[in-house]
């Protein structure tokens, strides 16, 4: 007996896994820390109120 497979059927898993993936990807997302320089801040605050 031949197994015939719906194209639409293999269209909506393709895009589930997808969106899984990306689900996925951005729960792990961790943002880029940055480093501050507080000193440096502070004099520039204190150079525009000067």
């Amino acid at each position: 007996m031949a197994v015939t497979r719906l194209k639409r059927k293999s269209r909506k898993d393709r895009s589930k896994s997808n969106v899984r993936k990306i689900t996925l990807k951005n729960q792990n997302f961790k943002p880029v820390i940055r480093r501050v320089d507080i000193e440096k801040v502070k004099e520039e605050f204190k150079a525009k109120a000067g």
